[in-house]
């Protein structure tokens, strides 16, 4: 009885190691067969415009949103809404093309709360001027941004992993 105990014990142990092997087999063919959202890897792209006209309606600030993106870029999420302190808030996600993240973030709540939730870590990093209009650039613990306060009317934030190159481009399409 003894030799039949430790066979079974190696049989089982056994099992589960083919069964793992063959769910992970399954797993690297799913992985490779089942297409992306636009067949390269990449995010999905999300329809914008519609969003942006309303959301210009509905704003109580001047609201700002890229007439055209550059050439590669696409754009990945998009809302408008009151937050939770009663103030209006904008996002627009993109993809740059070099493949990082840039979003809008505009609100009408106090510049350093708008920078601060949306720029963890934020410290001011010097400024820079595009198509004449003056922006801080500010650099956090994993984003950078480029930020326009507004005075009372809102504060817009470019923030993301793209490069404050690719933040300027970003800004010279607000309208």
């Amino acid at each position: 009885m003894a030799g039949n105990s430790s066979k079974r014990g190696r049989q089982t142990v056994r099992d589960m190691v083919l069964s793992m092997a063959a769910v992970g087999v399954v797993v690297v063919v799913a992985y490779f067969s089942i297409p992306s959202a636009d067949g390269k890897g990449g995010a999905h792209a999300v329809p914008y415009q519609v969003e942006l006209a309303s959301a210009k309606r509905a704003a109580p600030y001047p609201l700002l949103g890229p007439q055209q993106l550059p050439d590669g870029w696409k754009a990945t999420s998009v809302s408008y809404s009151p937050n939770d302190k009663g103030h209006a808030a904008w996002h627009l996600g993109l993809s740059t093309a070099s493949g990082q993240y840039a979003a809008i973030e505009q609100s009408d709540g106090r510049s350093e709360d708008v920078v601060a939730q949306n720029v963890p870590g934020a410290e001011p990093d010097g400024t820079a001027t595009v198509a004449g209009q003056e922006w801080q650039r500010v650099q956090g613990d994993r984003y950078r941004a480029l930020v326009r306060p507004a005075g009372d009317t809102g504060t817009t934030v470019l923030t993301g992993t793209a490069s404050y190159e690719e933040l300027a481009r970003l800004a010279e399409t607000l309208g």
